[in-house]
Order: C-alpha cells, then structure tokens, then sequence
C-alpha cells in the first residue's frame, strides 16, 4: 500500500506538471538541439562516401560534398538549360588551339593531331584553413615533419591548432593532373586519360619506377616530375594538350578530377601515422571552394562549414525562360555563400528519413517507394503533382529527367548470349528484350518515375529523339501515337529462329539456362530480382540468380564472368560521346579495362563513334548518332532499360532549389529563411502533453479508493 501511495502521488505530481508543459518551450523532438539553429542546411546520406581524394572520387555521393569544397577552372550555369559551362576559378574560357602533325595551327578538323586548351586562373584565389599551409614565424611549416609523439590525441583535422592558407596557383591543377598519372592514387579515369593525354603514359610509367626505389613510407614529390602535356606558363597560366581532336575534354575541366591540389595538403597527409587516423585526402579534402569539410564522422555525420577565405561570387543574374516567375531570380547579383552550415545525418531507413522530413528537420528529400503515393499524385492530364498534405506545409516538388540510363547487359564475351553465337545469340537478345517489360518494371518499381529507353541517350542529350522518330523497331511498333511494346508471340518466333523453342536448346535437347549477376540484396532487391526470372519465364527460359557484395560483382565484370547484368550510368557531361562511349570496342572491360562491360565490339559502330566524338553537334553529328543507334538495335548488347525522373522535395522556407544534375557546387545558391522554418517546426511538433496528464490522472483517481481503504486499515488497526 505504501507503493501505492508513494504512485498515486508521483501521478498528481505528473498530472499537473504535464498541465503545465509545453508553453512556450521549443518541440521535445528535435535531434538538432546541440546545434544553434542558425543558416544551418540540414541533409541526409545513406551510404558512407568512400572517396573525398579529387583523382579518386566518381560517385554523385561522393561529389554531393566534394564539389561544395574543391573547383576545377569550368563549371555549369546553374540556372540555365541545356546546360551551359562557363569560369568558375579560370579568368575566361579556355582557348582552345588546334595543330597539326607538323605543329601548325589549323582549321582542318581531319588534319587535327593536337589541341592545346590554354586556361588562365583568377588571381586571388585563396584555400580554406588547412594546417597543411601553417608555418612558424620563420617559415617553416609547422606540420612537416610530424614526430609520433605529436599524433597523440589526433584524431580529426581539428585537433591541428594551427592553420594557414595561400592563393590558389596555375601549379596546383598541374600537380592535381600528375596525380591521376601516380600508379600509386588508382585514379578511375587513368585508363581513359592515358588514351588522350599528350605525356600521360610515359609520366605514368616514370612514376611507377620512382615509386619503386622509394623507402618505406617516403613522400614522392610530383613537383620534380615533368609532363609533355601539362605546361605551367605562369602563376595564373597553363595548358593541356590532348591528341587529336577531342572536344569533350572541356567537359572534363569541370569534373573534380581536375580540381587543384596543393603540393603542401599531398606532403601533410602523406606522413607516416596519418593513414591509420584517417588524416588523408579521401577524408578530408582541400580547395578553394564555398565550403570546408570540418567533421567526417561517415557512421552519424559530417558538416560543411563555410569557407571564411572564400572570394567574392555571386547569384547569376540570368537563367531560363520561366526562371524568374519561379522566384529563382530573386537574389540575382547577391553575394554567395547564403548558407553558413551544412549537416547530413547518417539516414539508413527510409521511413525515419521520410518522417524527419515531414517534420520539418530535413530541408530536402528524395521520395522512396514507401512515401510516394502519400507525397504525389497523378493529374488529370497524366502528369505527377504533389498531394494535398503536401500543398498543405507548403511543399515544392522539382521533377526533371536524369541524365542518366539504366540497362541490363549481355557479355558479348559470352559463347551464349555474346558475339561468338553469332545470328543465334542476337535473336536470343532480341527475344529477351521484348520479353523483359520494361514499362512495368518502371510502373511497380520506380512508381511511374522514368521512361523506356530507345537506346543509349537519355532526354536532353543532343541526339536524343522523342516520338515516332526515338521508338526502337525492334522491342516496340508505334500505334495510337505512344511507343507498344511487341507481343511475345514476337518474342517466342525469335526464340525459335534461335534455336530454343520453348526454352529447349534443339542442338542438346536440354533446358537454356541463363545466369543473371547482381549486386543488390535485401527485401526491396528480391522482389524486383523475382520480376527479372518471370520476364524470363514468358519464354520457359530458366534463369539461376547469382547475387554477390559489390566489390564481388565489380571484379566479376572487370573478369568477363557475368553472363546478364544490371548496371547504370550517370552522365559526367551532357554529350552522346559520354554515353555510346559505354559500348565502343577499345573501351572494353575485360581487354581495356574500360567503361564497355558488355564488351560490345561492332567495327561498323567503333568507326562512326570515332567521327562522331569529334565533331560539334551539326546535322552531320545527328546523322552518325542515328546511324549508331541502329546498330545498337539491331545487335541488341543491352536490354535498353529506363531513364530515370529525379524527384525532389523541397520546403517553402528552402529558396533558390533547382535541380541541376551536371553542377556540383550547388549549395551555395541556396538559402533559408530560418524564422519561418522555427515557426513551423514548433508548430508541427508541439507536444501534445494533454492525453498524457488526463491518463496520469485517471491513475491517480483510480488508486485513490485503494488509499483510502489503506489509510482505514491502518486506524483500526491501531484503536
């Protein structure tokens, strides 16, 4: 009875506490209260970015933060559309000279055996605070060397006291260029660079010798290594030279590949100790960049953090058409950065990350399976727009196509489904492309989010054409003006003319059994892995799934040992030679190491692609990628899959959000009214205190006869 008592008072106690709670206190649920909730961005990543190192680093979650920190000389527009380069650290546009085999200057495109890109640099551009630039009074750099007994308790970047900076030179993008040469940084692009690079194969073997004679854990100094394709003509001056004539290189000099790197940052985070605390440049990257990487905590957070030497640079002053109506204008000419923090949270589960979002703790999100149809509908003219909750909080939704494909491919080094099988193997891929519906995957999967490709070029790549004139003949025929995919009565002719009616191979008389890879698993994989064996079954064909980690299927492809395959490609610049070069025979997987996994090779094809990459998009270009894309068709080495639509969500206090899926450096246009954001945080998540202190009460009430009979007890008792 005494616990009783000592309940029924705590519950009183409760009852008129929680009464009182919630005037003018700030929501009980917010997973941001450490932070001053200043002009902070708040964002999410799933996935641990691997790679922060500019000659490393190809992956958009990788580029999410990086391309706010380092900058390469170009960048796109980041209004305007189609998309447009332009400066970012150059002065102006690189000029771009073309030479000859005797080393003339010329205008002959078919006599092209050189082009020199001369880029000059804007002078003070300087880099964030990095120890790496910190010195003594005298000169010296603090941090180099680093004795052992200075790594105690350093743990992170910040536990340097000192820092220092210095202005950005015309030597630090050379430097950066001999890097993705270095054996030793295993740059992704190196294989496609020593193929246009002027000097880039011989500085690679030289190095890969000078790193052999190196003692254990000795700095290798690129500053003492020449190259004949990368002059520096001064401090703000120098030239790249390619062979022949390449024009998508420019689209290069806007990646991060070429993003500058200081000598000093490679020296500082070359030292011995430093790697086993994760003080490297993949962790911690240096530029010149809007922001600075401060924390890397890859299993909760990391934070951006404005750059206090960022120079002056400010809101475009123009875009597209409907821009300005779109309120995109509004800060035309304002200085940049608006946003003074950025924080993404470690957001493994969808529901939770969707959950934040409504309340108000995510500035922006992406829409998964699971919250879609409580976050868009259909229109009635067909097109997605947000539900009415969604209006409601005054949410934005932006929808544009990806530049980017997604395809099931055939190892054409396959002697069942590849080239060696002749006729035989290109009816077998016809009649599993026809088979695989593609219009359905999109429709259960992707929730409507994408369209079937046609071929390799998604919507808006020059070359890329809609209607009647875009539909693949060989998977769909064109009726009531929409593209209809063949029936699968075309699908099991095919099949038979091939040699498997049925799914029987008439030479052996035995089952086709085919082997699909894939590096997907969980729940949402085996369901969509269970639609990719029915599509197969349409046509009695058996296939055995063989799901692996990444790193198992990647060396799988890089061997020639997958039979069928998914993969997918986002665009590293806007032109068809970024995507038909995905099936150009010298970029072959297994022979080249390159970005072909099919391992497609068409000589017919390989000399179109070969004028098509050099020319400018004419009507002669237009004609080549036509004639290319026949050719693809017909031979059928992917099941063209989908292009995918971006959907993103965004608040009405978020200002200036456009997608721009070619720019990487798009933080820094953004910009929060944090006033109205707090109001409407508190306001969606008040506490409800109410039910709690009634139920606190209804204990209390309903303990209190126990009490009284209690008390009773006791007095007679004691009489």
């Amino acid at each position: 009875m005494a616990a009783s008592l000592r309940i029924c008072r705590i519950c009183v106690v409760a009852a008129a506490a929680l009464s009182q709670a919630g005037c003018g206190e700030g929501a009980w649920n917010n997973p941001y209260a450490g932070d001053a909730d200043g002009d902070i961005l708040y964002s999410a990543f799933a996935e641990r970015p691997k790679h922060f190192d500019p000659a490393r680093s190809y992956s958009s979650n990788e580029y999410a933060v990086l391309g706010q920190v380092v900058e390469p000389v170009l960048h796109y527009h980041y209004l305007k559309r189609p998309y447009q380069l332009e400066p970012l650290t150059a002065a102006v546009m690189p000029r771009v000279t073309h030479y000859d085999a005797g080393g003339r200057v010329t205008r002959d495109t078919g006599a092209v055996a050189t082009t020199a890109y001369d880029i000059e640099i804007r002078p003070g551009i300087r880099y964030q605070p990095h120890p790496a630039f910190a010195r003594f009074a005298g000169g010296n750099y603090r941090y180099r060397p680093v004795a052992p007994a200075q790594l105690d308790g350093v743990y992170e970047l910040a536990d340097f006291a000192g820092t220092g900076s210095r202005e950005l030179r015309a030597a630090d993008y050379a430097y950066q260029i001999k890097r993705l040469a270095d054996p030793a940084v295993h740059s992704p692009i190196a294989g496609i660079l020593e193929r246009h690079l002027v000097g880039f194969a011989d500085l690679r073997a030289r190095l890969a010798a000078a790193r052999e004679a190196l003692a254990p854990g000795e700095w290798l100094d690129l500053r003492a290594f020449d190259m004949e394709g990368v002059t520096v003509v001064g401090p703000h001056r120098y030239r790249i030279t390619v062979r022949a004539g390449y024009p998508q290189f420019i689209y290069w000099l806007a990646m991060p590949f070429f993003a500058p790197m200081p000598w000093e940052a490679d020296a500082f985070h070359s030292q011995p100790g430093f790697k086993e605390r994760n003080l490297t440049l993949d962790w911690y990257p240096v530029g010149t960049g809007a922001y600075m990487l401060t924390e890397n905590n890859p299993n909760l957070r990391m934070v951006l953090e404005r750059n206090p030497n960022f120079r002056a640079d400010y809101y475009p002053l123009e875009g597209e058409d409907g821009d300005a109506a779109r309120g995109l204008l509004q800060d035309a000419g304002a200085r940049l950065p608006f946003i003074d923090k950025v924080i993404y949270s470690l957001e493994k589960e969808n529901i939770p990350y969707w959950n934040k979002f409504l309340q108000g703790y995510y500035d922006r999100a992406g829409i998964s399976s699971d919250s879609f149809d409580q976050a868009v509908q259909l229109g009635q003219g067909g097109e997605f727009e947000l539900t009415g909750a969604m209006r409601e909080r005054g949410i934005s939704l932006s929808v544009t196509y990806s530049t980017s494909v997604f395809y099931t491919g055939f190892n054409m080094l396959d002697p069942v489904v590849g080239a060696a099988g002749g006729e035989r193997a290109r009816k077998l891929r016809l009649a599993l492309s026809i088979a695989m519906d593609t219009g359905e995957f999109i429709s259960i999967f992707q929730n409507g989010r994408g369209i079937p490709a046609q071929g390799p070029l998604p919507p808006g790549i020059f070359g890329h054409r809609d209607g009647e004139a875009g539909v693949n003949p060989y998977v769909y025929d064109w009726r009531g003006g929409r593209a209809v995919r063949k029936p699968l009565d075309e699908a099991r002719r095919l099949l038979a003319e091939a040699g498997y009616r049925g799914g029987i191979d008439r030479e052996t008389g035995k089952p086709l059994v085919l082997y699909y890879d894939s590096a997907s698993a969980g729940p949402d994989a085996k369901s969509w892995l269970n639609w990719v064996r029915k599509q197969f079954a349409k046509l009695d064909i058996q296939l055995v799934m063989r799901s692996t980690d990444w790193n198992r299927f990647q060396d799988k492809i890089r061997k020639g040992n997958a039979q069928i395959f998914r993969l997918g490609w986002n665009a590293d610049y806007p032109d068809p030679e970024n995507f038909f070069f995905l099936l150009y025979g010298p970029n072959s997987k297994v022979a080249h190491q390159g970005e072909n996994a099919a391992n497609y090779r068409n000589p017919r094809f390989d000399e179109l692609f070969e004028e098509m990459r050099s020319l400018p998009n004419t009507p002669r270009r237009t004609e080549l990628i036509d004639e290319m894309t026949e050719v693809l068709r017909r031979d059928a080495p992917w099941i063209w899959g989908f292009h995918p639509k971006s959907f993103v969500l965004h608040h009405g206090w978020l200002a200036n959000a456009k997608p721009n899926l070619m720019s990487h450096n798009g933080l820094k246009y953004l910009k929060l009214d944090t006033a109205r954001r707090a109001g409407l945080r508190d306001e969606w998540n008040r506490p409800r205190t109410g039910p709690v202190a009634v139920l606190a009460g209804a204990l209390a009430l309903f303990l209190m006869p126990a009490v009284v009979i209690y008390r009773r007890r006791r007095r007679e008792t004691a009489l």
